[in-house]
């Protein structure tokens, strides 16, 4: 074709509008309104329920078991016997020491005459002054042994009687430390008691809750009775942890427990704390792409925005997660990894956060 002809079609060409492109018509999505609330972090201790006053008892003198009294869980009086020792050699302590006051009494008696006698004669000039000195003492000394020898006797008379263990309050017998015909030293313990007016949990706390175990609605829960909770209040933290479990001691004290919480039950404390704010989403709602996971936010009524959020706990069809994102945002609930963040979206639904409909 000439030149001179194919110069004006260029122009003619060129004249004409632009075709247009084609452009894609918004996907449809469904969407979830996001509702952040308060969560409630809890925490779990697992103890054994204690009386808050016991004692290993042990007698106050040595020698064998001659009979225990008393069996383990057994309840007892004040001032019931639990136990018995041997008393044949505590007997034979005693006698001596009898016998040790008797002489030593004949001789402060022996000495006082000598004294009185030496008096005398000082008084007529028959002995020295010093002679005389000489026989007051030994008058003073035998007093003086005299009362030992008495203090001798009592002793041995206590530990006499000592021979029989015995409650020193009512109580429930929470361990047999001895056996009968086991010999014992003086302060061994022989039996363990317990006042079960007053119970508590035992726990070891990590030192990283320490600073929560004061907190208030503390409650308690029994393996006996799980549906059960009971209210507890922290009595003591131990001042030091424990060599080999570097935890420490906690004893939650339960008010006015009922009967059926017994000494050696297991125990579990529950501590509540307020946690961050949460929303609950469905789990086709998330969506990772290598950076974590991910919501799409709507923004106006057709772009989307990608929000990272933190995952706190998975359920069959949601999870809760926290997200910067303001009460009511709509997010993509379905399909998230079919969108970009350039794609427009028209919402045709908004589901419920817990179903999957």
């Amino acid at each position: 074709m000439p030149h001179r002809f194919l110069l004006p079609l260029l122009a003619t060409l060129a004249a004409l509008p632009a075709a247009a492109q084609p452009v894609d018509p918004p996907r449809a999505v469904q969407v979830v309104l996001f509702h952040p609330a308060p969560t409630e972090a809890q925490t779990q201790l697992t103890g054994v329920v204690r009386a808050r006053r016991e004692a290993d008892l042990g007698f106050r003198a040595g020698g064998r078991i001659a009979q225990r009294l008393v069996n383990l869980g057994e309840r007892v009086e004040a001032g019931q016997p639990l136990a018995r020792l041997d008393p044949s050699d505590l007997a034979l302590a005693a006698r001596s020491a009898e016998a040790d006051l008797a002489a030593a009494r004949a001789q402060a008696q022996q000495a006082n005459n000598d004294a009185n006698r030496s008096a005398q004669l000082l008084a007529a000039g028959h002995v020295a002054p010093a002679f005389n000195d000489q026989r007051q003492a030994a008058a003073s000394a035998a007093r003086e042994k005299v009362s030992s020898a008495e203090a001798s006797l009592a002793l041995a008379r206590n530990r006499l009687g000592y021979a029989v263990l015995l409650a020193p309050e009512a109580g429930l017998v929470t361990a047999v430390l001895a056996e009968a015909g086991q010999v014992v030293a003086e302060g061994t313990p022989v039996l363990r008691l317990a006042n079960p007016g007053e119970r508590e949990v035992l726990v070891q706390a990590p030192e990283a809750l320490l600073a929560r175990l004061p907190e208030p609605g503390t409650r308690a829960t029994f393996w006996a009775r799980p549906a059960e909770a009971l209210p507890v209040r922290l009595r003591e933290v131990a001042g030091q942890a424990d060599a080999g479990l570097r935890t420490y001691a906690a004893r939650f004290s339960i008010p006015e427990a009922p009967d059926w919480v017994q000494l050696g039950m297991t125990a579990t404390i529950r501590l509540s704390a307020r946690g961050p704010e949460a929303a609950r989403v469905p789990l086709t709602a998330l969506h990772d792409r290598g950076q974590g996971p991910m919501l799409w936010a709507l923004e106006g009524e057709d772009r989307l925005r990608a929000v990272p959020v933190q995952v706190l706990a998975l359920a069959e069809t949601t999870a809760t997660v926290t997200a910067a994102l303001p009460e009511g945002t709509r997010v993509v609930a379905l399909g998230p990894q079919l969108l970009a963040p350039d794609t427009r979206v028209r919402v045709v639904s908004t589901r419920l956060a817990g179903s999957l409909r």
